[in-house]
């Protein structure tokens, strides 16, 4: 596997930007020497500890049902072909075939209330006792509550991965490599976007540092403009795209901005959160809605971008979605009061307007004259918050080495961030005082 597969297999992963730059520097042979001299800068950072750290350099990935499958292979003695594990569907549809035994409905897997009784069971020809039944119903219902867990995973997965990286997924492999000026700044870009949340009262980090803006440079005429959109649908690549590959992704962008908001509005409804302060409260799935609100910005960000490019703004007037806030943590609101701020001001326009999902769904009146008087009633600048226009970020970010996080705080040494997370220091939860070596080390 060549440097320019590593950085494509990249895209869906969490390589630190200074691991990036050192393929980056692989991969591109042509690089000028004042280019490499930039990129070295970074590369160097990669080996830090000896390039060691305690942070995954992945998302994590939904477990498979492997071990449910031959499970139920070994109790039913059927072979049922061959099974995808990490497909839910495939594994519903295996759940079925070994089911069929026993006459099992996969609508209907309550063991208390679904399961046949003696005469049922007779009635159907299933000459098993009843405490066989009864393991047969249950296997089945846990692999069913498997495949159901697998989906979820996976689809919290993708909505991770389009608010930090856009549509990547849908670059293959071959067009990657057939560019490898756009494959490199891609990759390097999207890693800069999936850096971790810092636990501080500064904003996220503008992702165009000077590694960026050097590999974006060497992007010419004859470039796949059209991949690069897919990772960075700024303004700036969005001019060079030809109508026809402009629409592609505005319709891209306006099906997903639709979808998540459609799931939020499922979470919405069974959540107990504060429209006013968006703080979280004790029950509430903070990571699911953090990962959906990510992935609705993303996509409205890009839809709204995509709007401007191609001068169709219009379409939108009357009925303009406004964006979603993250909930936040009860000790991080704290500390803002602490620190003498409040609510960040885009919580109180986002209150101040109708939900988004039903903006969209055509069930609440929101104009983009309505967002713009709420921003202003809450002094907040509606374009350059991104609210009614593309999100501008101001100038090249100087990078900074990645660091070593442990629940959002930054610790100097990667094996003492390793103690403090077995630790659960920073996380809320009870501190395990024999993993840092009793009481004393913590005095």
């Amino acid at each position: 596997m060549d440097a320019l597969d590593r950085l494509y297999d990249s895209l869906d992963a969490r390589l630190r930007p200074e691991d990036v730059a050192a393929l980056v520097l692989d991969a591109q042979p042509s690089l000028t020497h004042r280019e490499r001299a930039v990129l070295r800068d970074v590369a160097a950072h990669a080996s830090r500890w000896h390039g060691f750290s305690g942070m995954s350099d992945d998302y994590a990935r939904p477990v498979g049902a492997a071990r449910q499958v031959a499970a139920t292979r070994f109790l039913f003695g059927v072979d049922g072909g061959t099974v995808d594990v990490d497909d839910p569907i495939s594994v519903l549809e295996f759940a079925a075939l070994a089911g069929a035994e026993i006459n099992w409905d996969p609508a209907r897997t309550d063991f208390l209330a679904d399961r046949l009784n003696r005469g049922a069971r007779a009635d159907a020809g299933i000459e098993l006792s009843k405490r066989q039944y009864n393991r047969r119903f249950r296997m089945l219902r846990r692999l069913s509550a498997k495949a159901g867990r697998l989906e979820r995973a996976r689809k919290m997965r993708r909505m991770t991965m389009l608010a930090a990286a856009g549509f990547v997924g849908a670059i293959d492999r071959d067009r990657f490599r057939a560019d490898p000026d756009a494959a490199c700044f891609i990759a390097y870009f999207t890693s800069r976007r999936k850096l971790r949340r810092e636990f501080s009262l500064a904003g996220r980090e503008n992702p165009f540092d000077q590694v960026a803006n050097v590999l974006f440079a060497r992007c010419t005429a004859r470039t796949d403009w059209a991949m690069i959109a897919l990772a960075c649908p700024t303004w700036d690549v969005l001019r060079k795209l030809r109508p026809e590959q402009l629409g592609e992704l505005l319709g891209r962008w306006s099906a997903a901005t639709r979808s998540v908001a459609t799931q939020l509005d499922e979470l919405w409804r069974s959540s107990d959160i504060d429209h006013a302060t968006m703080v979280v409260r004790r029950g509430v799935d903070s990571s699911t809605w953090n990962a959906l609100a990510g992935a609705y910005n993303a996509a409205r960000a890009g839809w709204i971008t995509c709007l401007h490019a191609a001068g169709l703004t219009s379409l939108a007037e009357d009925a303009w979605p406004g964006k979603v806030m993250r909930v936040v943590a009860a000790d991080l609101a704290r500390w803002h009061q602490m620190s003498g701020g409040g609510l960040h001001p885009d919580t109180s326009v986002w209150s101040r307007l109708p939900l988004p999902w039903d903006v969209l769904a055509g069930t609440a009146v929101c104009t983009r004259a309505d967002v713009e008087a709420a921003c202003r009633e809450h002094r907040v600048e509606p374009e350059r918050s991104g609210w009614t226009a593309p999100r501008a970020h101001s100038g090249i970010a100087r990078f900074r080495p990645t660091p070593e996080l442990v629940h959002g705080v930054a610790v100097s040494d990667p094996l003492w961030a390793m103690a403090l997370r077995r630790a659960r220091v920073f996380s809320g939860k009870p501190l395990n005082t024999e993993v840092l070596g009793g009481q004393d080390a913590l005095d």
